[in-house]
């Protein structure tokens, strides 16, 4: 814990107690300079005993954890409630209002120019530390203003563009297989690389995407082109899983408490990571020592070097990949449904932005510049000409051509245009 946190959590200790001990059995003691607080509580037979009240930062990833919150949420939440702190001068969250958040916001929006996504993830963590913390539901809550987020088409590279990023990238090597396996699964980029070993079904050709995003599972096809590098990656897995079994190390991670309800089953080859990492870490949570799946960093470098390196001039990132295979399938005439499917969309509306991408109007609509510039009939009539009639000699003797009012057309025919804009 850094000096900052240390400082944010002794005013939040300031603001929780009373100091002159006269609260609800709360007892404010200083000792060594910072503020901790107590509380008085009964045993069965009777005794009274003081318990330390977790400090603001520790009680947040307290109910973090206990409403099964993510990591990554986690860590966003616990970074945006040290900055709303540290910005209102290190005072408790208990004791500022709605002036305080409302100011923190517009803070945000016009001095650091945050994106709306980015201003409701910072408005969702103070929401939770006042409801689900602090247990204050003041009806100033309900009236902060949640900003709208902006609709954006997604990047898609063509099927040209996936083949030359592919071939840039090694297929021996781990992060050229999980670039492949995500364009072919459409799985997103954890998804990939925390994929265990009996999550493959080599036999009916899938594979099973466990606690996705949202909490939620769903199957998705195993390409068969990735049976034989899948079949090897799962060789060089074995080796690493051999090697801690006879080290004696405790296997890997297991969520939700099943390593205490399966005793053997971290240290089973099912539960194995497809793709292990070299190293040994420690659980940021837990501070375990196993064996944990590799960075997802190293394909995020190595997709970014190979995006360069086949001179792509568009944002690609990996989950352009996932972006990819959903316009590719749909463009192949899968149905949307499907694709609904296999990408984990609870809403076919999510999926829906992949079809705009597709029916585009401007993909179907000509330029009114290309009729302008057409050659019209009769501009070549004299091209043997040297010069004109008024004496304006072209390049190598040739007159310039014409431009003319192109011909009317009075027929009507529906256009992409009118379709967009009725199903928008």
């Amino acid at each position: 814990m850094d000096n900052d946190e240390g400082k944010i959590e002794e005013e939040s200790g300031r603001g929780n107690g009373d100091g002159d001990g006269d609260g609800d059995g709360a007892v404010g003691a200083r000792s060594a300079g910072c503020l901790a607080i107590t509380t008085a509580t009964a045993s069965p037979s009777g005794d009274t005993t003081l318990r330390a009240a977790p400090r603001l930062l520790d009680a947040l990833r307290e109910r973090l954890r206990y409403m099964h919150y993510s990591l990554r949420t986690e860590e966003a939440y616990v970074y945006w409630v040290r900055g709303f702190v540290r910005w209102a001068g290190l005072r408790h969250p208990r004791t500022l209002g709605a002036v305080e958040v409302q100011g923190y916001l517009v803070m945000l929006a016009n001095e650091r120019r945050v994106a709306a996504s980015t201003h409701r993830q910072a408005l969702s963590a103070l929401l939770f530390l006042y409801r689900e913390v602090l247990g204050v539901d003041m009806p100033w809550l309900k009236e902060l203003g949640r900003p709208v987020a902006n609709k954006r088409i997604p990047v898609v590279l063509t099927q040209l563009e996936v083949q030359a990023l592919l071939a840039r990238m090694s297929d021996g090597a781990v992060t050229g297989l999980l670039a492949r396996l995500l364009y072919g699964t459409g799985m997103r980029l954890l998804e990939g690389v925390r994929l265990r070993v009996k999550d493959l079904d080599f036999v009916r050709q899938v594979i099973v995407v466990r606690d996705g995003k949202g909490g939620k599972d769903r199957v998705v096809m195993l390409p068969r082109a990735l049976e034989a590098p899948l079949r090897a990656q799962l060789l060089h897995a074995r080796r690493l899983w051999r090697l801690d079994q006879d080290r004696g190390r405790g296997g890997v991670y297991l969520p939700h408490a099943l390593a205490a309800k399966y005793k053997r089953a971290a240290e089973s080859w099912a539960w194995f990571w497809v793709f292990p990492a070299d190293a040994i870490s420690s659980d940021p949570r837990s501070d375990a020592v196993h064996r944990h799946h590799v960075h997802e960093k190293r394909l995020q470098r190595d997709l970014k070097a190979a995006v360069e390196a086949a001179g792509i001039a568009k944002p690609a990132t990996v989950h352009t990949l996932r972006h990819s295979f959903a316009t590719h399938l749909l463009q192949a005439g899968t149905d949307i449904r499907t694709v609904q499917s296999l990408l984990g969309h609870a809403d076919v509306s999510t999926t829906m932005i992949y079809t705009h991408v597709l029916k585009s109007a401007a993909a179907g609509t000509a330029s009114p510049l290309d009729g302008l510039m057409m050659s019209m009939p009769g501009d070549n009539d004299n091209d043997n000409d040297a010069s004109d009639p008024a004496g304006h000699a072209g390049p190598a003797g040739r007159r310039p051509p014409r431009v003319r009012e192109p011909f009317p057309c009075y027929r009507v025919t529906p256009s992409f245009t009118a379709a967009a804009t009725s199903a928008s």
